[in-house]
């Protein structure tokens, strides 16, 4: 029996939460990290996974990917991609994650939505970071991925009486 958390322990709850608050700790999960791996589907059909930067609007997460990168060519050939963000483990008790299964939107540039992107996207301080032109985002093409489903896990949960693993399913919300 863990000393500093019993309640790490079996048996483990399977109670839902409430959906606002599943929204809630997902989108604080969000805004607590701004890099993620993102999987995409290689032209050969193997995996391809590549941490990436992105900002949250809401459940949709925008990206700026370096033109010509296999992730990106990848997302063209097949906008299906998974992506996995996670908080620091420290153990059990400290586990705290979000994984996408979502689609991928690629935005060309001066599109309503691109526009908007850019105004969710942080490129300003990249810009600034890489000796870049700071006048107005680079004209490269920006990702939108929206998710069909959603897992948070969240170990912590555990002490309030919830599963630690909650889905949330775009599907539900229409």
């Amino acid at each position: 029996m863990s000393t500093a958390y019993p309640w790490v322990e079996p048996p483990w709850p399977e109670k839902q939460l409430p959906k606002a608050e599943l929204l809630d700790r997902i989108q604080q999960t969000l805004g607590l990290q701004n890099v993620g791996v993102i999987a995409t589907i290689g032209k050969d059909g193997a995996p391809i996974a590549s941490p990436i930067e992105y900002h949250a609007d809401g459940l949709d997460l925008y990206m700026f990917p370096d033109p010509g990168t296999p992730k990106l060519l990848a997302m063209g050939r097949d906008p299906r991609v998974s992506v996995a963000i996670h908080l620091g483990w420290h153990g059990w008790q400290s586990g705290r994650s979000v994984q996408y299964f979502a689609t991928a939107h690629i935005l060309e540039p001066h599109t309503p939505e691109w526009i908007h992107g850019t105004k969710i996207f942080k490129w300003r301080q990249a810009a600034e970071e890489l000796s870049m032109d700071t006048s107005g985002p680079v004209e490269w093409q920006l990702v939108k991925i929206v998710p069909d489903r959603i897992l948070y896990f969240e170990n912590w949960l555990w002490k309030s009486g919830y599963h630690w693993k909650q889905w949330w399913r775009r599907e539900d919300d229409e």
